[in-house]
């Protein structure tokens, strides 16, 4: 390198930049070196021994390929975040279908614990009225039971025959 390339550079240890900084800078020297001018071959070669070029055309050039870069960045960064608000969205109304289809459910299982409820009181309802018809039952069957006896002596007493009526008192509800 010439001493006047020597003078316009300055080591990029000393601008202030980090490690990975650095690593970047060198990185966009060469990019820069590779599409070809005279200043990028030397602000190549500068770096390759830990310097930047000062000279402007090399950091015209420079520049240029950071905004590049930059706005490819961007790009990416704008369709990055589309696609974040997208599935946001999608996050969202699957959510919410999710907390409608919830609510269905809870008022499907709400409806149904009514009608359990109803059937469980209407269960109630006909188990007491069943127990009193058995009541009556048994006191009917007792009843006739009783008449049968009753008239069953008084007959025999009196001379008359037993008369069957045909059915059985066993057969009535």
């Amino acid at each position: 390198m010439s001493s006047q390339s020597a003078g316009n550079a300055v080591p990029d240890t000393q601008i202030g930049l980090s490690n990975e900084e650095i690593q970047l800078l060198r990185g966009a020297q060469q990019v820069v070196a590779a599409n070809g001018s005279t200043s990028s071959r030397a602000a190549s070669r500068a770096s390759s021994q830990g310097l930047l070029m000062l000279d402007s055309s090399s950091l015209t050039a420079l520049g240029r390929h950071f905004d590049r870069v930059m706005q490819h960045i961007q790009q990416q960064l704008e369709s990055l975040m589309e696609q974040s608000h997208i599935v946001t969205l999608h996050v969202y109304d699957r959510a919410g279908n999710l907390i409608d289809n919830a609510d269905a459910e809870i008022a499907r299982y709400h409806d149904i614990m009514r009608q359990i409820d109803e059937l469980e009181l209407d269960f109630d309802r006909i188990a007491h009225i069943r127990d009193i018809v058995r009541d009556f039952r048994r006191r009917a069957e007792e009843l006739e039971r009783e008449l049968e006896r009753s008239s069953g002596s008084s007959s025999r007493r009196h001379g008359h025959g037993h008369r069957s009526h045909g059915h059985s008192s066993r057969h009535r509800a």
